[in-house]
C-alpha cells in the first residue's frame, strides 16, 4: 500500500522498455560522509562529557538516532528512484511517500551528450545531458548515471537510428512475450 509503484506499471502496452536503471551508488557518497562525520562527532562529544552531563549525552544520542534515520531515508529514496527509457519516452520515478513521474517523449530529443569525470571513469558513472526542442525539461541533466556509454548508445539508436528496424525488432519481442504469456496461462490452467 505504501510502497511506490513499479515504473513498469506506467508503461503503455505499445511501449518497449530499453533501459531501466537507478542512479549509481556513488550518488550517496556525500550522504555517507555526512552521516559518518555527524555520528563520529556525537560519539566523541558524548565520550568527552563528564557523567554528570547525562542530559546532554541523552540529547546527543537522540541527535545520532536522527542522523541514522535521515541517512536511512536518503538510501530508501535512492533505492526507489528509477530511470526508464522506452522506445517512446524517457521516464524517471522518484519519491518514497509522494511519487513523482517525470517524462519526456523521445521524439522531442534534439541533442544527447554524456560526460564523465575522472572519478566517474573510476567508479563507472557519468552525466547525461538531454536537450529537447527549445525547452528545458525535467530530465535535462541526469547525474550519476551508471554505464553511460551503453545508455548513450541505446538512446542514440532510439533517437537517430533506423525506425523500421526498431519496429521489426519490437514486433518480434512482442510476439515472444505473447507466446510466453500463452504458455504461462496454459500451465496455470493445467496446475
Amino acid at each position: 500500500m505504501f510502497a511506490p509503484r513499479d515504473p513498469d506499471e506506467y508503461l503503455l502496452d505499445s511501449e518497449r522498455r530499453v533501459i531501466r536503471v537507478r542512479r549509481h551508488w556513488a550518488s550517496l557518497a556525500w550522504e555517507v560522509f555526512e552521516a559518518v562525520a555527524l555520528l563520529a562527532v556525537c560519539v566523541m562529544v558524548s565520550y568527552l562529557l563528564p557523567p554528570a552531563a547525562w542530559l546532554v549525552q541523552n540529547i546527543l544520542w537522540y541527535v545520532a538516532l536522527a542522523v541514522v534515520l535521515r541517512f536511512t531515508y536518503q538510501v530508501i529514496e535512492w533505492w526507489v528512484e528509477r530511470i526508464v527509457v522506452t522506445d517512446k519516452r524517457f521516464m524517471m520515478t522518484t519519491g518514497v511517500f509522494t511519487t513523482r513521474v517525470l517524462m519526456m517523449p523521445i521524439s522531442k530529443v534534439t541533442d544527447l551528450t554524456y560526460k564523465r569525470t575522472a572519478t566517474g571513469r573510476l567508479f563507472g558513472y557519468g552525466t547525461m545531458v538531454v536537450e529537447s526542442a527549445g525547452q528545458i525539461q525535467a530530465l535535462n541533466n541526469i547525474e550519476y548515471l551508471p554505464r553511460p556509454e551503453q545508455v548513450y548508445d541505446a538512446i542514440s539508436e532510439l533517437v537517430f537510428g533506423d525506425k523500421k528496424a526498431q519496429a521489426e525488432r519490437f514486433s518480434m519481442i512482442k510476439a515472444q512475450r505473447l507466446a510466453r504469456g500463452t504458455r504461462t496461462r496454459k500451465k496455470k490452467a493445467v496446475g
